[in-house]
């Protein structure tokens, strides 16, 4: 089996197959999760607004796998508390996320009030039914939600608080699904980054490495073809052109605003805009969150996070937190990605789809299926899906499942505070146990190998803190990197919170350079390429300008 795109949806694949017992391989234009998957809004969530397009079936699934993760994944995703404000009195001002009477986004948008937000609410709670994993939702009036938020806009008339879930590290969660898939395959599983599917000779599909330019061939059984936006980019160089795909950017912005992070309470805050957009503030990593936008994309081009998005963000703060003064010195970070959504023609962005689909086609005779669609949360179910839709193809039934199985550190993880006291005491490995705990939280029970890599008693990264060498060279041994990108963007959650200088690169870059062999010419170009990459594509302002020698 061959799959191409080493996002969630084709890493979950590739980890299902290899659960099979067959043959698999993986590439990936690109590094993993460095597109759509790389750009979510960081929740694990059943799709309350999904309810407005009649999608009960796409709801109660999505519910469904938000609970096996936070029992798979408990190191990654936790419950989530989120609060929706509710403004019935200003027609279209910040309704609620419900639109159960409008069809396909087309027509006058109708004002949602709290009766509406409450029937929703209640079938929500039935779809999560499941041993109590998240509470149920609860209704404020406004001087009870003004006594938990004292912050928000004084002009609410009720907040409805429900649960969905965080996920505090997406791209470290697809990498233990990575590892997950390559461990249990073993040498029948294997996959490359930085590989792209360019073409085809007959029935082999052509393969070029991104970093050498070197071409080779590859034929498989099956083909999957799990490239998020780029299905239909990818479908054409195979040979079998199509038009499946329409995505939408969405683009967020990280501030460092203590004044606003307070505010939020820790919840996440899930409301309407004035435009219709269902739009998030949302704390993490001591940080606040606040996206997305909903526009249609051009996957051919580059994506960014543009001054008119930073706007439109400042402006809805400034509807739910007025007393807040929020300006672009606050932003650290920002990103922007397309999500992969079916094609949709003449429904507003807002109301296109967000369930999934799966298209078989054929080159030069090999089965050739096409993922449309597909989102963070429904990951394992989509690869089930597409896994059984495989075998079949083989004449083999789907034999193992994934529903249960824990994911990377997910394994043994502690759920409580004396469980992870307890797993620090077995596992500190002669290291202080504030360290060890430290790589509990970031790496969950995987920690134990990257304790084992550093020496006792080592000091951090002087200019990186929280992290050490010996990490960041283990993360370059052990986890694909081959550019240090890899490690800023993906690896960790550096440049996300902010704070990057080129200092910090530098000694990143010598750390994995230790690693990968990258001699001091190479991990000067490395450090360059970041610096470009983090202001482009990242509105990210190194403390000296950079100068190229």
């Amino acid at each position: 089996m061959l799959v191409i795109g080493g996002g969630i949806n084709g890493i979950a694949t590739f980890r299902d197959l290899a659960l099979q017992g067959v043959d698999v391989a993986l590439v990936e234009r690109g590094d993993y999760v460095s597109g759509a998957s790389s750009a979510s809004s960081h929740m694990v969530h059943g799709g309350i607004r999904y309810l407005e397009n009649g999608e009960f079936r796409l709801v109660k699934e999505a519910v469904t796998e938000r609970n096996r993760m936070l029992r798979t994944a408990p190191h990654y995703v936790q419950p989530l508390e989120t609060t929706i404000p509710i403004f019935s009195t200003f027609s279209g001002i910040l309704s609620a996320p419900f639109r159960l009477l409008v069809t396909h986004g087309r027509g006058k948008r109708r004002e949602r009030g709290a009766l509406l937000i409450k029937i929703g609410l209640v079938i929500y709670d039935l779809f999560s039914r499941d041993g109590g994993t998240v509470p149920r939702h609860r209704f404020r009036g406004r001087t009870r939600s003004l006594e938990e938020l004292p912050e928000l806009n004084p002009g609410i008339r009720y907040t409805a608080t429900y649960f969905d879930a965080s996920m505090r590290d997406p791209e470290r969660l697809a990498l233990d699904v990575l590892h997950d898939g390559l461990a249990d395959g073993g040498s029948r599983a294997r996959a490359a980054n930085y590989v792209a599917a360019v073409g085809r000779n007959g029935a082999a599909v052509r393969l070029r490495d991104a970093e050498t330019g070197a071409e080779f061939e590859m034929t498989a059984r099956v083909v999957v073809n799990a490239s998020g936006p780029w299905t239909d980019l990818t479908g054409g160089a195979l040979g079998a052109p199509s038009r499946y795909m329409g995505g939408t950017k969405g683009s967020h912005i990280v501030l460092d605003c203590p004044a606003l992070l307070e505010a939020t309470g820790g919840r996440e805050l899930f409301f309407e805009h004035s435009d219709g957009r269902i739009v998030l503030i949302y704390p993490l990593r001591g940080r606040v969150l606040v996206g997305t936008t909903d526009v249609d994309a051009d996957p051919a081009a580059p994506v960014v996070c543009t001054d008119d998005e930073i706007a439109y963000f400042f402006d809805l703060i400034g509807h739910v937190f007025p007393s807040i003064p929020v300006d672009a010195s606050h932003i650290v970070y920002t990103f922007a990605g397309i999500r992969p959504l079916p094609r949709h023609d003449d429904t507003a962005p807002g109301f296109v789809s967000r369930d999934y689909r799966i298209e078989q086609s054929a080159v030069a005779g090999i089965p050739l299926l096409s993922l449309v669609g597909g989102k963070w949360t429904t990951f394992r179910a989509v690869a089930e899906h597409l896994s059984s839709r495989t075998m079949a193809a083989l004449g083999r039934a789907h034999a193992v499942s994934t529903a249960r199985l824990p994911i990377g550190g997910g394994k043994g993880y502690p759920r409580t505070a004396r469980g992870r006291r307890d797993w620090v005491s077995a596992n500190a490995q002669g290291h202080d146990p504030a360290i060890a705990a430290a790589l509990l939280e970031r790496y969950g029970t995987r920690a134990s190998d990257v304790l084992a890599a550093i020496p006792v008693g080592a000091a951090e990264l002087e200019l990186v803190p929280g992290y050490f060498a010996a990490e960041i060279a283990h993360i370059a041994r052990t986890e694909h990197v081959v550019h240090l990108t890899d490690i800023v963007l993906r690896r960790t959650g550096i440049a996300f919170v902010g704070g990057v200088t080129e200092g910090m690169l530098r000694q990143l870059a010598e750390a994995a350079g230790e690693a990968v062999e990258w001699d001091a010419e190479r991990q000067e170009a490395e450090v360059a390429d970041t610096v470009e990459v983090l202001r482009r594509d990242h509105r990210v302002e190194m403390e000296h300008s950079w100068q190229t020698t």
